[in-house]
């Protein structure tokens, strides 16, 4: 059902348009109401409204500017549908309320029929919208290939952890009949890779992508028999087997077939292939990390001879720690506090830590080390900040080196993210003072040309609802506001020249019409501007 939000000053109103409109044969659910714009934007704020129904004219909030802030303020609203309701005989209204994107325009008295065309008008709209989306998620779910593809997109979104959102997962749980609990997942990760390609054909494009499909095909079609079997290519090198609940006996059977695949492709392609098991997890999140883990083993197995088959065991698993914390840890934590995701950051922290100290032979100077390491990276990208920095850094190095047991270095660590988080927000809290004054001077001098907060956030390389979240908190009031006290003091100032028409005012202020800059201006200044011109100047 369609969900319309009916906004009117005028109880009576609203009841007549609840009562005597056949919502629910028209395809609409019972409408919500409000009695005025500020009430109207908090509804919308928090509840799925299809259609606006607004009168114009209201105390404080008018129907035009609910319909200016929707549009300027509200990006989620853009295809909200609007319709105006006037007692205001007067083009000039409806030429505003057009521009604002208004899908209609009714006058009071309100005729029920006519406005039910109206509503029939809309309602076709959203439904030939819906079905277009509707069908276009459909076409996408189903793709456009086959089953083969599907499993293909299936492991690389697993692999590279895109398949994170629940929603995704089970998607791909209905596509592909997976278990859709995630205590029935046993996963294992087999890895098949080249050694390395000729070297005359190493840069042929068509050559590596022959080499790549021999490689999966060669892989699918020997371990094609067993359940629970999932393929995808991850690289033009690699071809990748996801393993889920596979029976023991099974699993030992798939085992025996690596030999063959390595053999096959010695014997067709000249290549010698490495394959790579890895552990057995039991969470979807963690398919990730075993293709990293495996990965990791392959690429140091490599060094010590070609053609191996590699089980991922617990040394491999305390080595592939280690070149976590050095290779991916630090940068990531690095990254985390850089974006001023301090929270994150700290969380990430602490696991890597944790992790760290649960290996059986981990030594004290390597947790210093560690936090050692950290501190330097996080210091080395502090370039704004002077001799203060330096000193703070230079103490931080010292009582790192101090500590007699792990539990102080973390300690020591996270004061070191708070300082460097209290140095990061108050470097931007300045950036953004003066980022949000040249905004407003912006505004001030292009106030003619009715700029709006999406032209805004593209001219500042910002997005549209954080920075009028940022504007708010700075200047105190909203984009919208702020450009109508800049339109009313500009106006009030072209008025006290006499040689200049109202509509003249109105044009250089950035109304489009000279009715709305009336209307507006006697609703913020409690005078037209020609009462305004005659007599409060003189005053």
């Amino acid at each position: 059902m369609i969900q319309a939000l009916i906004v009117d000053d005028e109880p009576l109103q609203i009841d007549g348009l609840v009562r005597h409109v056949h919502w629910d044969s028209l395809g609409y659910a019972k409408p919500i109401t409000a009695d005025s714009g500020e009430e109207a934007l908090e509804i919308l704020a928090r509840e799925p409204v299809d259609v606006l129904i607004t009168d114009v004219t209201m105390p404080g909030m008018s129907g035009i500017e609910l319909l200016s802030a929707c549009k300027l303020e509200q990006p989620h609203l853009q295809s909200l549908q609007t319709l105006i309701i006037s007692g205001y005989d007067d083009f000039e209204f409806v030429q505003e309320a057009i521009h604002l994107g208004a899908k209609g325009y009714v006058l009071k008295p309100i005729k029920t029929d006519e406005l039910e065309e109206k509503l029939k008008t809309i309602r076709d709209s959203i439904l030939k919208r819906n079905q277009i989306e509707r069908e276009t998620s459909e076409l996408k779910e189903k793709l456009s290939g086959s089953f083969d593809v599907l499993q293909e997109r299936f492991v690389n979104d697993l692999l590279e952890g895109r398949a994170y959102n629940e929603e995704l997962l089970a998607s791909w749980c209905r596509l592909l009949d997976l278990p859709r609990e995630e205590k029935e997942w046993r996963i294992s990760l087999f890895l098949f890779g080249y050694d390395r390609l000729l070297p005359s054909d190493g840069h042929d494009a068509r050559q590596r992508i022959l080499l790549g499909d021999g490689l999966m095909k060669t892989v699918k079609v020997s371990l094609s028999e067993y359940a629970g079997v999932y393929s995808g290519k991850t690289g033009a090198d690699e071809a990748a087997i996801l393993l889920l609940n596979p029976p023991p006996s099974e699993r030992a059977k798939m085992e025996k077939q690596f030999p063959f695949i390595q053999d096959i492709i010695k014997e067709k392609y000249g290549s010698t292939v490495t394959v790579g098991v890895s552990r057995e997890c039991r969470s979807w999140e963690e398919a990730p990390l075993l293709y990293k883990e495996v990965k990791h083993m392959m690429a140091k197995a490599r060094l010590a001879g070609e053609e191996q088959i590699l089980y991922f065991d617990r040394v491999e698993e305390t080595e592939y720690q280690d070149h976590r914390l050095r290779d991916e840890y630090i940068p990531e934590i690095v990254k985390l506090m850089e974006k001023g995701d301090s929270g994150q950051a700290e969380a990430y922290f602490n696991y890597a830590f944790d992790a760290l100290l649960t290996q059986e032979t981990v030594a004290f100077s390597y947790v210093q080390a560690f936090g050692m390491g950290l501190v330097s990276e996080l210091a080395r990208k502090i370039r704004r900040y002077r001799t203060a920095v330096g000193e703070m850094n230079v103490d931080m190095w010292q009582r790192v080196i101090a500590c007699t047991n792990a539990e102080e270095v973390r300690g020591v660590v996270l004061e070191y993210f708070s300082k460097y988080t209290q140095l990061e927000q108050g470097e931007q809290a300045v950036q953004q003072h003066h980022l949000i004054h040249n905004i407003a001077q912006f505004i001030e001098e292009h106030i003619q040309d009715n700029v709006t907060v999406k032209q805004l956030a593209e001219q500042f390389h910002f997005n549209a609802s954080y920075l009028s979240v940022l504007f708010k908190k700075e200047m105190g009031i909203t984009i919208s506001d702020y450009v109508q006290e800049i339109r009313i003091s500009k106006a009030k100032e072209l008025l006290r020249d006499p040689n200049v028409k109202v509509y003249e005012v109105a044009e250089q202020v950035g109304f489009q019409t000279a009715a709305y800059f009336t209307f507006l201006f006697k609703k913020v200044t409690g005078s037209t501007p020609q009462e305004f011109r005659d007599y409060r100047y003189e005053e």
